[in-house]
């Protein structure tokens, strides 16, 4: 069954990562059939950016906030799938074919996600995260998702999902600023049909916030977010920090 794909990249002040974003979504074996980068109340170069690019849609979205640029992409977008990624991130060949085809081989499959590798990071933080998805994420998503049955892993800057589930569930929770929301729409989901994580469709994404803050301070930030919004239906955090240089 054909599908439709729209790629949604949220910028604020991303001049210097979208470049290679963009370019490695246009060098994908399967074509995205529409680009949509939301440029977030950025004051640098970001929307110039993305409008050299051949073939790319950008909306201008004044009020400054992820979710607000999530919500903003969604409204906009016109596939059966929405794919979202993060402007630093950078996408292997075959990303949106592998995305594609989890949604064709199982049409009762309303979102994915799947984790990152990071290109800019030291072998301490590559062997970190590799033990990670090894051992602790595996762990948490069968306590969470099986046992528990609140909630899923959910990566913010890697997902895809159905349109029309997107919808159904209301789109994003524009009241939360930063930290959390990726948990909140997978806990969602969750609740309204089958959502899954796939390792295979993994994508390249920069270390800049473990590098900016520490990896202890990145881990309790992400751990405490992530059991407060499963837990209590809200992020614990209220502000973040920027780690754009």
């Amino acid at each position: 069954m054909a599908l439709t794909v729209s790629v949604i990249v949220c910028a604020h002040n991303e001049a210097q990562f979208l470049s290679p974003c963009l370019y490695s979504l246009l060098a994908q074996s399967r074509i995205p059939d529409e680009i949509i980068v939301v440029n977030n109340a950025s004051s640098d170069a970001t929307g110039e950016v993305a409008r050299r690019v051949p073939g790319v849609k950008v909306i201008d979205e004044p009020r400054k906030g992820l979710v607000v640029a999530r919500e903003t992409g969604r409204r906009a977008a016109t596939g059966d799938v929405l794919v979202y990624l993060d402007a630093d991130c950078r996408a292997p060949l075959t990303w949106l074919e592998r995305v594609e085809q989890k949604f064709i081989a199982r049409p009762a499959l309303l979102a994915l996600s799947a984790p990152y590798r990071y290109y800019d990071w030291d072998w301490r933080g590559r062997t970190l995260i590799r033990a990670y998805d090894l051992t602790l994420a595996p762990a948490t998503q069968l306590l969470v998702k099986y046992i528990l049955r609140i909630g899923t892993l959910f990566y913010g800057g890697n997902f895809a999902v159905r349109r029309e589930a997107l919808e159904a569930i209301g789109g994003f929770d524009t009241s939360i600023e930063f930290h959390g929301e990726d948990t909140n729409l997978g806990r969602r989901l969750h609740a309204a049909g089958r959502v899954a994580l796939f390792y295979d469709c993994y994508l390249y994404t920069s270390a800049r916030r473990f590098v900016a803050m520490g990896n202890g301070a990145v881990v309790r930030l992400y751990v405490r977010n992530f059991t407060s919004e499963l837990l209590h239906h809200r992020p614990k955090d209220t502000t973040h920090l920027d780690v754009r240089t």
